[in-house]
């Protein structure tokens, strides 16, 4: 750190308060800029406040969904396959992971999921329901938890690469994405600011943890974008990008979105993890 620019207690205060009003990181930066900040410095300094407010809270928190295996392994058993270790990050707690599915599991999910494709919907934290999101134009659909023997694989093979129960996960959704159509940056947690999170949490808990699946491979565009620290990842067939977030707060770094696809279409399978039994 500068000598002349000291991180204070207010000012950490203010950073991790930031944080936690939703504000991102280039905006807190940026503001930081405006008073004055050297901008590596300030960059130094919301990193450091970050990632000790993060690690305080998962102290004294709950457990959250890991990678199993050592830390610089390149791949990891996971249920019934290898699995390639392609990137991997500390903060945000983000992990892609090649050869996940096979083509032909890939090929079935699209296939069985593609009579059931509607107007993909968001979870409205407002009133606890469902809604149609201008934010995000795909087509999609849920499985029920176990509902296929494919499903029931990959779901176990997801818990084996990240310790967690099968019965703490959503189902699996399918969406796809046409040329133009993309998923605009956002959070997966439940906002706890909004009237309708109690309702939804009563289900299983608070989101924790996330894994998107490739199931093709886009002509271009598609990626999944983290703006907060500059990482895309491209939608390539079989693929995967897992990412936890072990506290329902920006500072967990954990914006995310998908890019617009530019030519082709972009199919992928998500599955949401939560803190409990989800019913």
């Amino acid at each position: 750190m500068s000598g002349t620019q000291q991180i204070t207690p207010e000012l950490r205060q203010w950073i991790v308060d930031q944080a936690a009003a939703g504000h991102s990181v280039p905006s807190v930066l940026d503001a930081m800029k405006a008073s004055g900040w050297d901008e590596l410095v300030a960059i130094q300094a919301v990193e450091e406040i970050l990632a000790s407010e993060v690690a305080r809270r998962h102290l004294s928190g709950k457990p959250v969904p890991e990678i199993v295996g050592e830390p610089d392994a390149s791949r990891l058993w996971v249920h019934d396959k290898w699995v390639k270790v392609l990137l991997r990050l500390q903060r945000p707690r983000v992990v892609a992971l090649g050869e996940f599915l096979s083509p032909d599991e890939c090929e079935a999910l699209r296939s069985d999921a593609n009579s059931r494709l509607a107007r993909s919907e968001t979870v409205e934290t407002r009133s606890g329901g469902s809604e149609v999101n201008v934010a995000r134009t795909s087509q999609g659909m849920f499985f029920q938890r176990g509902e296929t023997d494919l499903c029931q694989r990959i779901e176990a093979r997801i818990a084996a690469l990240v310790n967690w129960p099968v019965e703490n996960g959503e189902g699996i959704q399918v969406l796809r994405y046409s040329p133009g159509a993309e998923y605009k940056p956002h959070y997966d947690y439940f906002d706890p600011s909004q009237p309708g999170t109690a309702a939804i949490l009563k289900r299983g808990g608070q989101r924790v943890g996330t894994v998107v699946m490739y199931l093709n491979t886009p002509e271009q565009g598609g990626a999944t974008i983290f703006p907060d620290v500059g990482l895309d990842v491209h939608a390539i067939e079989g693929n995967a990008v897992f990412f936890a977030y072990g506290l329902p707060d920006p500072s967990s770094l954990t914006l995310h979105g998908g890019a617009p696809v530019v030519q082709g279409e972009k199919w992928v399978a998500t599955k949401w993890m939560r803190e409990s039994k989800f019913e």
